[in-house]
């Protein structure tokens, strides 16, 4: 149930307020000055408040300053004397609507309603943030993940292309998007490719884009990955994977920061940050005449290399807590313990699989056994051996 603070210093007028809410079954609680109101405040969530602009002590702008200081509950501002001017300056300083005294009935519940929706949409996109933030989170303490931070936290800030190495399923995409996360370019789009998972015949369509008749099947203009990522971040995953062909292309893109659509022919400028992985070999590709050198050398302005979780076994035990929490709440149950026994058992593992890995193992001990995972449910259950 959604709760409402009236402030106005007016008994008459909060005892209106508060039947016709709490008619509309909201719990209502009130003040009579600005600052019993604050106090109210800090003690209290509201998902909306009333607020009378004519008071005593400290007037109702002052009051909404303050409000704006403390949260980001909608205020809606009310007053017996109010202008255009008073209006305009409430918005201004983060009032949510402005209604006259007397309040007609419909506008007052309909402004009450659409702050409290305003609310509830905010409150529901600062919690998948925080889940997405969560999910994208980079765990471990151990002195190669240290290294990984201290890179990132030099690199970030700058336009340098990096490259990220490591095995399969280390974590190179969290590195891509922390370093994405601290860069200036964070509120711009972050865009990932996976280039072992495009066909040859298609990459070049999936990252330039392409005119409409250019081949069978383009019925219609189609924007590419670097048109998309304008302004933000493109990450190039698996790029040990991308043909000659793509690479050439790829190469000219980043010499000249323009792309042209495939059956195109004009030149489209992009203001794009390139990010790199892969968990190949490229110099002995190069070797091979499978990778083109130039465009090894325009990716790799910086190398990080992400450690496989055998060379860091100490960050297991932050690791699995980090999923433990994260696969019992995604399944409504309590967070389930672990022995120090079964913990030494994960860390005695070679994880060919790495972090990737001890996610299934842990998410699949969650499911499989009780309150708390014991040695013999790790050898049992989570055994990659088999």
């Amino acid at each position: 149930m959604s709760r409402i603070l009236i402030i106005d210093d007016q008994d008459a007028i909060r005892r209106v307020l508060r039947d016709i809410l709490e008619n509309e079954k909201y719990q209502v609680d009130d003040a009579a000055n600005g600052p019993t109101a604050l106090e109210m405040i800090k003690e209290q969530e509201y998902d909306a408040i009333l607020c009378d602009i004519k008071m005593p002590d400290m007037d109702g702008i002052e009051v909404l300053e303050q409000v704006k200081s403390i949260c980001d509950t909608p205020v809606i501002m009310i007053s017996g004397h109010g202008t255009i001017d008073t209006a305009v300056d409430a918005i201004k300083k983060g009032a949510f609507d402005f209604i006259q005294k007397p309040p007609d009935l419909n506008r007052l519940l309909i402004t009450v309603r659409n702050a409290l929706d305003k609310q509830s949409l905010s409150t529901e996109n600062k919690a998948l943030k925080k889940a997405v933030s969560r999910q994208n989170e980079m765990v471990g303490a151990s002195a190669p993940m240290m290294e990984v931070r201290d890179m990132i936290e030099k690199v970030a800030p700058t336009n340098a292309r990096v490259l990220i190495t490591g095995e399969n399923g280390t974590g190179k995409e969290l590195v891509a998007r922390q370093l994405h996360e601290l860069s200036p370019r964070r509120y711009g789009p972050f865009i990932e490719v996976n280039c072992a998972a495009i066909p040859a015949e298609l990459i070049e369509s999936q990252l330039f884009g392409h005119e409409k008749g250019s081949f069978t099947s383009a019925i219609k203009q189609k924007k590419g990955d670097f048109e998309l990522a304008n302004g933000g971040t493109l990450f190039l995953d698996e790029i040990g994977d991308m043909s000659l062909a793509a690479q050439a292309k790829v190469l000219r893109a980043l010499q000249e920061n323009k792309i042209v659509r495939v059956g195109g022919e004009k030149e489209i400028p992009v203001d794009v940050r390139i990010l790199a992985a892969t968990n190949k070999d490229l110099r002995k590709m190069i070797e091979q005449g499978d990778f083109r050198e130039d465009l090894y050398h325009r990716l790799s302005v910086i190398v990080i290399h992400v450690p496989p979780l055998r060379e860091r076994k100490d960050d297991i035990p932050l690791l699995v807590g980090s999923f433990v929490e994260t696969i019992a709440a995604s399944m409504g149950q309590a967070v389930p313990k672990f022995t120090d026994e079964a913990m030494e058992e994960l860390k005695n593992y070679q994880w060919t699989g790495n972090i990737r890995e001890l996610h299934n193992i842990v998410e699949r001990l969650v499911i499989l056994c009780g309150s708390t995972i014991t040695k013999d449910d790790v050898v049992h259950f989570g055994n990659p051996l088999k």
